[in-house]
């Protein structure tokens, strides 16, 4: 085990280290970030001042290696548009987006494993049919498309829910959400949703045909036992690596989701960015969307490595 979970570190680590080359280096193909920070009235003396001041004079290989020593740290600068250092600004916007992610997770594995039980318990059957379709929906659905339609609805013909915005209300020092996250939750699981149907659908089709399942209803033991006892506790054990995934997905695919609903996370944050050519902002959050996204996968893998020692490396 210990291999195995060195392995996927080293993994991580180089994975990281590609994304902090490419994080530096797409910024540099983009033009000269000081003429796209300067008007356009800026004199050559101003223009080169500013490239002294933000190390962009010096040449490339030694400001990739100053980016990297700092990004290590945390620091990739200060944000143009908004006085502060990056990370300070994604340390602030980054609860709404865990509060939102979480929030359709929860969605997801609430609506999504029970169809893929029903449907895969009763292939064929209407429910089957009406399990299968919600899948495909969920997965062809882009969710903007579905967050519209749902402010159309339900905020401004219902009005059952706020349309843009995050609502909190404090308990006990705890900053708890409201309905407001309820519509861009929902928006945001819908392709997670699909992706549970039709896996945990394949997996309890792939287990029902195990020879110690049929041993099972050859003894004559009920449905109900069969299936937490045998089948529900092997169907989850793959679902330990999709669960994960599309976490991290979660986590740092809601920039359409956020902005539509003017979410207050780090979605919004990067669209603001990169419509204020914020070049460090940029660069930190893609860098540590990236780091959680790696970081989930990590755990994921050595969790799935721990509840099943087949996948394991020798």
């Amino acid at each position: 085990m210990q291999k195995y979970i060195f392995s996927r570190l080293v993994q991580s680590l180089c994975i990281l280290f590609g994304v902090l080359f490419i994080v530096f280096f797409m910024m540099q193909v983009t033009g000269d970030p000081v003429s796209l920070l300067l008007s356009r009235h800026a004199t050559p003396q101003e223009v080169e001042e500013m490239r002294e001041e933000l190390g962009y004079n010096r040449p490339i290989l030694i400001q990739f290696t100053s980016f990297v020593s700092r990004a290590v740290v945390g620091d990739f600068g200060r944000s143009f548009r908004h006085k502060q250092p990056a990370m300070d600004l994604i340390i602030e916007r980054l609860p709404a987006t865990v509060e939102l992610a979480v929030t359709a997770l929860l969605i997801s594995l609430i609506l999504g494993i029970p169809l893929g039980l029903i449907s895969g318990s009763n292939p064929g059957s209407f429910w089957d049919v009406i399990s299968r379709g919600t899948g495909l929906l969920g997965q062809t659905i882009p969710n903007f498309w579905l967050a519209l339609i749902l402010i159309l609805v339900f905020s401004v013909n219902l009005g059952w829910f706020p349309s843009f915005g995050r609502e909190t209300w404090h308990f006990m020092g705890l900053t708890l959400p409201t309905r407001s996250v309820i519509l861009p939750a929902f928006s945001l699981s819908l392709f997670t949703m699909g992706q549970l149907i039709r896996f945990t659908r394949s997996a309890v089709l792939e287990i029902r045909s195990e020879d110690y399942v049929r041993t099972a209803y050859s003894k004559g033991i009920p449905d109900r036992k069969v299936y937490i006892r045998h089948i529900l506790r092997n169907a989850s054990i793959p679902l330990i690596s999709i669960v994960g995934v599309q976490f991290g997905y979660l986590l740092s695919g809601s920039i359409y989701i956020e902005t539509i609903f003017s979410w207050p996370g780090l979605g919004n944050l990067l669209a603001e960015s990169i419509g204020n050519r914020d070049f460090a902002l940029v660069q930190a959050i893609a860098f540590f969307s990236s780091f959680v996204v790696v970081t989930l996968n990590l755990l994921t893998d050595i969790a799935y490595g721990l509840a099943d020692p087949r996948i394991r490396y020798e």
